[in-house]
């Protein structure tokens, strides 16, 4: 019961990953208020809260709407006298006009998909930072960590998916410049391929789309659980040396490696930072992973430099 006494608030907590951090925070014995926009699949979320023995307090909250984000986190300060010890910025509702519009260029796409894909997952992650880092900054502590991925490194799914990850990046890194004087630490947290609900209907279990790279079904094959993102943030946030995370990106695999975790399903977890993982994504050199050590990783500031605007 590592977070035994905390506060934490799990935005789109309904399903996925939102779900498995939810599970893992409440099971190191934190109260976790969870939201997303039905009453009902929140519920769900809640109840297997409760049947591991946490505490869990679901909330109606459209990460959309700001009156109701400002009205969630004047709720936790009323209830909690004003502690918010993490919070998990995650809401995302981009996931279906993804998958809906796979293989299309940005000028073909409507423009308003630029809205789904980043109006939750954007600017509702700072809408909740601003209310979040107002507690935490008046008790001067806590954690925000902020779910993107390696879209906001690379091109990946489309234009508007890629700015929006590269933002939340940057959001993560520019409020932790503000709040490190103030023992509050800000990060972002990159899970891998993760077996989401959602993925294993429209990726795992789907045959008939061609607009699906099949490299992606092996790749998902292999995906973590929507858990282990939960397990990476309680040992970060109980971890001593939490300030010098502040400001940079972290990946699970990286987190299970530093903290000996496991899987929930005892599955290997991928390291996507090997060498030995890299080439078997190359079409040209797959043949020399054969030959590579799974320990030799590539320097984080390589990619980095892949990427560079420079």
């Amino acid at each position: 019961m590592a977070l035994s006494g905390w506060v934490c608030v799990v935005t789109g907590a309904s399903r996925g990953i939102g779900r498995g951090i939810a599970l893992q925070l409440s099971e190191a014995g934190a109260t976790v208020y969870i939201t997303g926009r039905q009453m009902k699949t929140l519920q769900q979320t809640a109840a297997e809260v409760n049947e591991r023995g946490g505490q869990c307090l679901p909330v109606v909250c459209d990460s959309t709407k700001d009156d109701e984000i400002k009205e969630l986190f004047e709720k936790v300060r009323r209830e909690q006298n004003g502690r918010l010890d993490i919070l998990v910025n995650n809401a995302y509702g981009g996931v279906q006009q993804i998958f809906d519009n796979l293989g299309k260029t940005f000028w073909e796409l409507d423009p308003t998909i630029w809205d789904d894909i980043n109006n939750s997952g954007l600017r509702g992650h700072y809408i909740c930072s601003v209310y979040a880092a107002r507690l935490m900054v008046d008790q001067g502590k806590g954690l925000i960590v902020t779910i993107s991925s390696m879209g906001g490194l690379r091109y990946l799914f489309n234009v508007p998916y890629g700015i929006g990850k590269a933002a939340c990046d940057r959001l993560a890194a520019d409020t932790a410049v503000e709040l490190k004087s103030r023992g509050v630490a800000s990060v972002s947290l990159w899970p891998g391929a993760v077996k989401t609900e959602l993925i294993s209907q429209k990726i795992i279990a789907n045959e008939n789309n061609s607009a699906i790279d099949p490299k992606w079904k092996e790749v998902f094959s292999q995906a973590e659980s929507t858990e282990l993102s939960g397990k990476c943030i309680v040992e970060v946030a109980k971890d001593k040396n939490l300030m010098s995370f502040t400001g940079k990106v972290l990946l699970t695999c990286d987190l299970a490696r530093r903290y000996g975790i496991q899987d929930i399903d005892g599955k290997e977890i991928v390291d996507y930072t090997s060498l030995k993982f890299l080439l078997t994504q190359s079409p040209y050199m797959s043949w020399l992973s054969v030959f590579i050590p799974s320990f030799i990783r590539v320097p984080r500031f390589v990619f980095s430099l892949a990427t560079s605007k420079f």
